[in-house]
């Protein structure tokens, strides 16, 4: 019976091995293949909700805040165990109770890092930097966007400056701007505009005037910034005290004044209007469709009762949901946008110690 006994504690250990080593198959590579992709997800989708909810507060003039993930830890262990129940019984046969048991956990530790102190108030304050804005014309994105959405001025022309606060009861001067940034929009798509940086280091805006197709768009982007038409260079700088017709002259928002900017394009619930967001007002009295400023041409947050089943990004939100819908590429991209702006932005202060530390259980 010790035999028999001998043998099948042989057999369990062999059983144990064989498990352990399945089980082992799920940590180092395989581990790291497993979880990664689900944090990276997690990740994302909560830091643009995150920012979705902040503008949705900043249309209802409620105080945003930022909450950066400072760090993840993810604790890996496996444990095992092994054993025999032996029965015996005095005029009957004996048995045996083999167990077996495995044991995995899987336990992440996030720590949360809020973004604020006066370092932070500076940055989100102070105006965007000419150069970001230059590399992000260089990168891909398109002149009308990044513009559309960083200046609220150019030379005398207005991208809704009193945009750049809670939504103003008045309509913002815009129209102008709205049709500089067509015709730019035009000319980049056919290689009649560069961008780029002289030998001082000074940015500069070149025109291509040889092509005679896109002539009304070049002689209205000469005449709406009232430029000299014997020019085809012109530097990019901030200084309206010497403005004059051989520079572009710019101001730059600042990353809050772009985030109220497409607040005002989150739609809020019939029911909450005039009470709990502001509704702009035309000259004539009407009301202001914030979708026909540079902006708002571009983005769009809907809202509805129901969660919605077709969401990019959704949040709740005074008892509704305001989303992005999946299927609109335009204001996917504005939103791309504002991340890497408010990220090259706020990204150069140094984040306070970690105030909240959670066990993902």
């Amino acid at each position: 019976m010790i035999m028999g006994y001998r043998f099948v504690y042989l057999l369990l250990i062999i059983a144990l091995a064989a498990a352990l080593s399945g089980c082992q198959s799920a940590f180092g590579p395989q581990a790291l293949e497993r979880t990664h992709p689900a944090y990276n997800e997690a990740i994302i989708a909560s830091i643009n909700e995150q920012m979705l909810q902040n503008l949705v507060r900043m249309r209802y003039r409620d105080v945003p805040f930022f909450l950066e993930i400072g760090s993840v830890t993810a604790s890996l262990s496996l444990g095992a165990n092994a054993g025999l129940n032996a029965d015996v019984n005095l005029g009957s046969g004996d048995t045996l109770s083999p167990g077996l048991g495995v044991a995995y956990a899987d336990k992440p530790t996030i720590s949360y890092t809020p973004l604020r102190g006066e370092e932070l108030l500076k940055s989100i304050l102070s105006p965007l930097q000419l150069e970001a804005i230059l590399v992000l014309t260089q990168s891909g994105w398109n002149i009308s966007r990044v513009f559309g959405l960083c200046f609220e001025r150019i030379n005398n022309l207005y991208n809704a400056p009193n945009a750049s606060g809670p939504t103003p009861a008045q309509e913002p001067d815009h129209e102008d701007f709205g049709n500089l940034m067509d015709a730019l929009h035009t000319l980049q798509k056919n290689q009649l505009i560069e961008i780029g940086t002289n030998e001082a280091g000074s940015i500069v805006i070149k025109l291509i005037r040889d092509n005679y197709a896109y002539k009304n768009q070049i002689d209205q982007v000469y005449t709406l910034l009232e430029l000299n038409h014997n020019k085809d260079e012109f530097t990019l700088n901030t200084d309206f005290l010497n403005m004059n017709n051989e520079q572009w002259t710019v101001r730059p928002r600042s990353i809050s004044g772009l985030l109220y900017y497409l607040s005002h394009n989150v739609g809020a619930p019939s029911s909450h209007h005039y009470e709990l967001v502001t509704v702009t007002r035309t000259e004539d009295g009407g009301r202001f469709d914030w979708n026909e400023t540079p902006a708002g041409r571009l983005f769009s947050i809907r809202t509805s009762e129901e969660q919605p089943q077709n969401a990019y990004i959704a949040t709740r939100y005074r008892s509704h949901w305001f989303y992005i819908e999946d299927t609109d590429l335009e204001t996917k991209s504005t939103f791309m946008l504002l991340r890497q702006l408010f990220d090259l932005q706020a990204g150069q202060t140094n984040p306070q110690v970690p105030a909240l530390t959670l066990p993902v259980r």
